[in-house]
């Protein structure tokens, strides 16, 4: 009888520990958001540089997640340029995209612009939150205005291809000086001395300027 006794208290103590496992042990894992860390932002030249992302030269940014997992987003010189967003439009999840492809559509004040991705890999996860709120880029472009996360098994070899580190600040400054050149040829009275060109300024642009300004800084 004691045997009997012992052996059933084992079951008893058994089963409570199986019924207390977490979650995950018990052969069900809870779906994971991705991680979203706080970049570290300095000022150079003038401009918020957030440390260790890397920049497309159209304007969109990579933030290594893990080796092969990046955050992608809108730089705030584009931001700037575009002013108030009310749509943002991204390729759909689990979709292959290359280095220097479409990535999204932002549309503001009746305009819209095609964005690329910086890196190749596949669309893992979309912002739900930029997409209820796209005054997230203008307002937060590098934390809480993320677009996507994208599986990028070669996240190194094209992060090469990217401006980063100490070249930022020169690379944003000559943006910058560019198109202040370029509308004090063909738009003076909208052309600013200082800091970031005014805010809002890609949908006053003449549809021709407007044009000519997308092709030379966002290369669509």
């Amino acid at each position: 009888m004691s045997i009997l006794i012992v052996l059933l208290m084992f079951l008893l103590i058994m089963t409570i520990s199986y019924l207390h496992r977490p979650q995950e042990q018990a052969g069900t894992r809870p779906e994971r958001r991705p991680s979203q860390q706080t970049p570290r932002v300095g000022w150079e030249l003038g401009f918020e540089i957030p440390q260790d992302y890397c920049f497309h030269p159209g304007h969109t940014w990579a933030a290594k997640e893990s080796p092969e997992n990046a955050r992608i987003g809108v730089d705030s010189f584009a931001a700037n340029l575009m002013g108030r967003i009310d749509h943002i439009d991204v390729v759909g999840p689990n979709r292959w995209v290359r280095q220097g492809q479409k990535l999204m559509t932002i549309t503001g004040d009746g305009v819209a612009i095609d964005l690329l991705s910086p890196v190749e890999g596949v669309v893992s996860a979309i912002n739900s939150d930029v997409l209820q709120d796209p005054g997230l880029v203008t307002h937060d472009p590098y934390k809480n205005g993320w677009i996507a996360m994208v599986k990028s098994p070669d996240l190194a070899v094209n992060q090469k291809n990217l401006v980063q580190g100490s070249m930022v600040a020169p690379w944003m400054q000559n943006n910058l000086n560019r198109l202040k050149a370029t509308l004090s040829q063909l738009e003076p009275t909208l052309a600013q001395d200082g800091g970031f060109p005014i805010n809002g300024l890609l949908p006053q642009l003449k549809s021709d300027l407007r044009r000519k300004v997308v092709k030379e800084f966002f290369l669509t």
